[in-house]
């Protein structure tokens, strides 16, 4: 280490800028420094804890080691502080404006998801209605088909013997449902459409079957809470799938490269932006749809009332200037 006074003299220059950037930033957020500002005070913090502890271990000036221990105790403050503040900045405009103009812009994918799933899921309960055995080949085995028009299980009921744990597995199975709809767009968006397919046919063989064995309105009852928000992100997963598989297929003015990247982002925000709706999905699933003390009207109203929310967010959240 160079003497003191030499050592003192070389570096003074730096603490004093680090002091007035940081004097900048009181009371206010790292918003009101340039970029470069903004660079040059991490630069500056990270060599100044490097003087600290050149100080520390060489330098017997208990004043100098004080006046940069709170120097870089300072900057070190604001510098993370910042940057949990900018995360939550950021989680909070992906959710407020990033996730509902996405769900705009992929409006005619996910509309094709629905309109997929629906096609199908009105065709097996149609089928299914006149003739049981059409299930098997809607993917019901023959056994569950009998067990339900035989038995008549109220399967639900289990969920509500343990909705804790009901509801963690719950929303661990509708989180592997949507990233299915979703990574299945790699096959050109076949793969989604297919797969959207097959979950029409399914539940809606199963709720025809229980209308046949007499306690439909049951099950009907015990989905509609839960269901129009676990839907929705099913069909929205559709959508980004096949906004990925499109990307494969026709990359437009781009090349395919610069369309996966762009479209696969696009896709992502929109798979990401499911996840909590399908928590609120899980936990509703999981403590008011298979609840006996919550009335059927109440359930419905709970459908109505999501469902109205949900797409009022999805279809207003975030417009404004250059918002799609």
């Amino acid at each position: 280490m160079p003497s003191p006074d030499r050592f003192i003299t070389d570096r003074k220059g730096a603490w004093q800028r680090l002091e007035e950037l940081l004097n900048l930033l009181d009371g206010s957020s790292m918003r009101r420094l340039h970029r470069e500002e903004v660079r040059e005070l991490g630069r500056i913090y990270r060599r100044t804890a490097s003087d600290l502890a050149i100080a520390r271990a060489e330098c017997r000036d208990p004043k100098l080691v004080n006046y940069l221990n709170s120097l870089v105790i300072r900057a070190h403050g604001r510098i993370y502080r910042a940057d949990a503040s900018e995360g939550r900045t950021r989680l909070r405009d992906f959710f407020a404006r990033d996730f509902p103009r996405a769900f705009r812009r992929a409006r005619r994918f996910v509309a094709l998801a629905f309109a997929t799933y629906m096609l199908f899921a009105a065709l097996a309960f149609v089928a299914t209605t006149r003739d049981p055995e059409f299930s098997e080949l809607a993917g019901v085995p023959a056994h569950m088909r009998d067990y339900i028009l035989e038995r008549k299980p109220r399967w639900w009921h289990d969920v509500n013997d343990a909705n804790q744990i009901a509801a963690s597995q719950i929303g661990t199975h509708n989180i592997r449902v949507t990233f299915n709809a979703f990574a299945l767009g790699a096959t050109f968006g076949i793969g989604t459409l297919y797969y959207l397919a097959l979950n029409g046919l399914a539940h809606a063989s199963v709720l025809a079957l229980t209308y046949r064995a007499g306690y439909g309105h049951e099950l009907l009852t015990f989905m509609s809470a839960h269901g129009v928000v676990e839907l929705t992100c099913i069909f929205i997963a559709g959508g980004a799938g096949m906004l990925f598989g499109t990307a494969l297929l026709f990359p437009g003015d781009l090349p395919r490269f610069d369309s996966l990247r762009l479209r696969g982002r696009e896709a992502a925000q929109l798979v990401a932006g499911c996840v909590p709706l399908l928590a609120l999905a899980a936990a509703i699933e999981g403590f008011v749809s298979p609840s006996p003390d919550i009335s059927p009207a109440a359930k419905f109203t709970v459908a109505a009332a999501t469902g109205l929310a949900l797409y009022a967010y999805l279809l207003f959240a975030g417009r404004g200037e250059g918002s799609s």
